[in-house]
């Protein structure tokens, strides 16, 4: 991405390192230092860099068809998932890559597991998913608003120590989608209450976003503290070997998508994608029609 920038540095000011406790408020930045050291034009410049190699990459990772990518999304209102996500893969083929926003279940997804309606939309071995929020409302919003759970036709007893035993089934099922070739990237986007207050202002007063802000987002801003609190639990029992958690400073868009893309591109690059090697016998057959092309000038 940019070799100016000490990546290993960032990287790790990112990570919610697995095994260890943290204190969300304590030892993630809303807005970061960088945002000093780069302006707009340079973020967008570096974002553009970054987008051209996720392309090169995804292409890499179609041809291999051994590996597919994951990147679930999870933050609160106004933190700027939809728009992260559409500058961060404007540059991917949409042939390759899904997005699937999860919302208050179907009555269908009810009658399932709460499992289920993220599994069917994994993507396939080649291709990139993209998940807005994810099966980690269940632990999160569910958290905050237990109520829900009266919708969930659980069986007698299944509430019993229900978050610790659903971080457990969250991580075994995160770990058996790794072993078996689906890589997941988890991203929280982490946006102060301030920023929030005024992008919610923002949505108010500009009519092209109007249909972006309902009365049920102030509500759920009443319960804040509620809501950090269940993330930083969530990333303590959840930020694995396997699949660690990642706390992006989100109160500056430009520097935020750029540190988006740089996770994606690095999680691609450890898995040394590449063309597959084609044979002798295929080289030979290349050959001939080369030939039987080239009698038709």
């Amino acid at each position: 991405m940019a070799a100016e920038f000490d990546l290993d540095k960032i990287y790790k000011d990112l990570i919610v390192p697995p095994g260890k406790k943290i204190n969300l408020a304590r030892d993630y930045q809303t807005s970061w230092k960088m945002a000093n050291e780069l302006n707009k034009k340079e973020c967008e410049k570096l974002l553009k860099r970054g987008v051209a190699l996720l392309a090169e990459f995804q292409d890499k990772l179609y041809a291999q068809d051994i590996y597919a990518l994951l990147a679930l999304f999870q933050a609160m209102d106004a933190a700027g998932k939809d728009g992260t996500i559409k500058h961060v893969m404007s540059g991917l083929n949409p042939q390759g890559c899904q997005v699937s926003s999860f919302k208050a279940p179907s009555a269908e997804e009810l009658d399932h597991d709460y499992l289920w309606r993220s599994m069917k939309a994994l993507p396939e071995r080649g291709r990139i998913g993209i998940f807005n929020r994810s099966y980690y409302e269940e632990v999160l919003v569910v958290r905050v608003h237990p109520e829900i759970l009266e919708r969930q036709k659980l069986p007698t007893g299944g509430r019993k120590k229900i978050w610790k035993r659903r971080f457990e089934q969250i991580n075994s099922f995160e770990k058996y989608l790794v072993e078996n070739g689906i890589v997941v990237l988890k991203v929280f986007l982490n946006v102060s209450r301030e920023e929030q207050r005024k992008r919610f202002l923002a949505r108010i007063e500009e009519p092209d976003k109007n249909w972006k802000f309902s009365t049920s987002d102030a509500a759920e801003r009443t319960h804040w503290d509620e809501y950090m609190a269940a993330y930083e639990d969530c990333f303590n029992h959840t930020s694995t070997e396997w699949a660690p958690w990642h706390v992006v400073p989100a109160d500056d868009k430009p520097l935020c998508r750029v540190l988006v893309a740089f996770l994606v591109w690095r999680m691609m690059k450890d898995l040394k994608l590449k063309y597959p090697t084609v044979s002798q016998e295929k080289r030979a057959e290349l050959q001939k029609i080369r030939q039987m092309l080239e009698k038709e000038k």
